[in-house]
């Protein structure tokens, strides 16, 4: 009897597989050694290592960085060297020697005074570079005291909302309605002019930007899943803003830093050009402009172009890297 008569279950039959073709079968095999790794697997960059590769790519960005680090390296080691009672320029900045200006109209550059001398004979490279530390002084600090009021105010705008955010943006919207030089002119004439006044009246009148920038980011992250999570756990608001969400939404903050300081030494060099910034005898870029300005049409050329090149060059470079920052940091613009 069969096995099917039984009831009993018989053996299937193997079941014969058709061979692939042996062109398939190459083909098969190089594109799954195509997609198969040829070495380990690569780590993820992190945030700021993927934004130092795609900087690195933006020539503009490396050179405004080479710049700054120049203007930094000299107005720190000249920063430095003055408050140890020490000179590092190549002549006293302030020197008065009328025997290198015999008719009033200052000396060409010559190789004992590369960028030549001025109306009272004092050597322009001397001045020039002290000037960096005014700058440095007045670009930093002017950033940091906009920096410290916005990053109290804009975090707290967009976090708690409502009333509190009108406030804030209201009394922001204030300060970017009036013109911001005008502002800084009013604000002077009150404190008066002067070297400590010049990057506070700057600082006290650049915080808007920074706050309503920072509230933008803390908007988009405020209702994020470790922010519920934070708050889960018993933290406080300040707590929240200042550990959880202020770190996370500072990454544009980083290129308005960049272009911040090179506005406050734009407009440093504006007041001291006006006469309501630097007062002499301290050195300024723009203070020498102005008061080289009229010896010009009697062909002084030098007094006004070494200057000039120094300001013009250090705003460029905190320009080009604050650019090139930006655009490495955009998501939009990722490979």
């Amino acid at each position: 009897m069969s096995h099917e008569a039984r009831g009993e279950p018989s053996e299937a039959a193997p079941v014969a597989v058709p061979a692939l073709p042996l062109a398939v079968g190459q083909a098969a095999q190089e594109v799954a050694g195509a997609a198969a790794p040829e070495g380990p697997m690569r780590k993820p960059l992190g945030l700021w290592a993927d934004t130092w590769r795609r900087l690195r790519r933006n020539k503009l960005a490396v050179i405004g960085l080479v710049i700054i680090t120049i203007f930094l390296v000299v107005g720190i080691t000249v920063e430095v060297a003055f408050l140890f009672g020490k000179n590092l320029t190549p002549y006293d900045p302030n020197a008065v020697n009328y025997k290198l200006s015999p008719r009033g109209l200052g000396a060409a550059p010559l190789w004992s005074h590369p960028f030549g001398t001025d109306y009272l004979g004092r050597d322009i490279l001397s001045r020039t570079i002290i000037a960096t530390r005014v700058s440095l002084i007045v670009g930093v600090i002017a950033v940091s005291i906009a920096l410290a009021i916005g990053l109290a105010l804009g975090p707290v705008s967009g976090y708690y909302g409502g009333a509190v955010d009108t406030i804030i943006m209201r009394m922001a919207d204030i300060f970017f309605a009036f013109p911001y030089i005008l502002f800084v002119l009013l604000l002077l004439t009150v404190l008066g002019p002067g070297f400590r006044n010049v990057f506070i009246a700057i600082g006290l009148l650049s915080w808007a930007g920074y706050a309503r920038l920072n509230r933008g980011s803390v908007l988009s992250v405020k209702n994020m899943e470790y922010i519920e999570a934070a708050r889960a756990q018993g933290a406080s608001d300040l707590r929240i803003i200042f550990r959880h969400v202020l770190p996370n939404t500072m990454a544009p903050v980083y290129v308005a830093i960049a272009m911040g300081v090179g506005g406050a030494i734009v407009t440093e060099a504006a007041l001291s050009f006006l006469g309501i910034g630097i007062q002499a005898p301290d050195a300024s870029w723009g203070k020498m402009i102005a008061d080289y300005l009229p010896y010009l049409p009697a062909g002084s050329w030098w007094m006004e172009l070494f200057p000039g090149i120094a300001l013009v060059v250090t705003v460029f470079g905190f320009i080009s890297f604050g650019n090139g920052l930006r655009d490495a940091t955009d998501p939009k613009l990722k490979e």
